[in-house]
């Protein structure tokens, strides 16, 4: 059974206290294919991370925690971004208004690859707490497309080898991005937002996808969660209930207080 939980907002969706609490309800692994933090606005959780040599968010970690057998946060986040704020108009590398990209993680723990922006002024905490001697170094969109192609494409594809062979996978998508990993056809998909979650099947979520693909909106090369949703009619809708800190931190607290919307899921997904 593969679930599918996507966010209906850029931020603070609620995906991820969904996703844990998803995990601990079905007993699957979680997995966050694509995921970033920013070195400022998420600097606790960078430095956490980095002071270790590594590179990872809280989103990856959190699900990881709530995995059965605890995996590392890099062998379910195989692709992490560190970003930073860019003071004034300028747009980053890739075209962010507002911040630029410093660092690409690549590949599980020991076996990552890196990927540095050779144009940003990278702090000197990312060059001494990450292994970025044999790192490569990008100048442009289109070297940056190179180092795509030929690392996270193949990082992607692996994941989605992992997540097809396995007999229960919560899969998280990042931002409002309607799915992570391309061809992915999930059995059933929660759209999180505050206050409710939609439910829709996953094969016509799927076939939504390749259509809004097609679309020529904005000239997006992923699909956004709202361009999908015009497309269908939720199978269910679930009032969430707003939890405390200390619930969120519990999966098995999100599981008792989002049981109504893990039942609805899992309706759809065993069809």
């Amino acid at each position: 059974m593969k679930l599918l939980v996507a966010g209906a907002d850029r931020v603070d969706a609620g995906k991820t206290t969904f996703s844990t609490g998803l995990i601990h309800e079905t007993g699957a692994t979680g997995y966050k294919p694509r995921a970033g933090n920013d070195y400022w606005f998420d600097h606790d959780d960078y430095r956490r991370a980095v002071d270790a040599g590594r590179l990872y968010g809280k989103d990856a970690r959190r699900l990881a925690e709530a995995s059965p057998g605890g995996p590392d946060p890099e062998a379910i986040n195989p692709v992490h971004r560190l970003w930073t704020p860019v003071p004034g108009p300028k747009q980053g590398l890739l075209g962010q208004e507002g911040r630029e990209v410093l660092v690409d993680r690549v590949g599980s723990r020991g076996e990552e690859r890196w990927v540095v922006n050779a144009t940003a002024d990278v702090p000197s905490s990312v060059r001494e707490g990450l292994p970025l001697d044999d790192a490569v170094e990008v100048d442009s969109v289109s070297a940056f497309n190179d180092a795509m192609r030929d690392l996270h494409v193949p990082a992607m594809g692996a994941l989605g080898e992992r997540i097809a062979a396995d007999d229960r996978a919560v899969v998280e998508s990042y931002a409002d991005v309607a799915r992570p990993l391309e061809g992915f056809e999930p059995d059933a998909v929660a759209v999180v937002e505050p206050r409710r979650t939609r439910v829709y099947g996953g094969e016509r979520y799927a076939n939504a996808c390749e259509v809004a693909s097609g679309s020529a909106r904005e000239g997006r090369l992923e699909e956004a969660v709202p361009e999908v949703l015009d497309l269908l009619e939720p199978r269910a809708r679930v009032e969430l209930p707003a939890l405390s800190g200390t619930e969120r931190a519990d999966p098995s607290a999100v599981a008792e207080s989002y049981a109504p919307a893990y039942e609805a899921l899992l309706a759809v997904a065993l069809e």
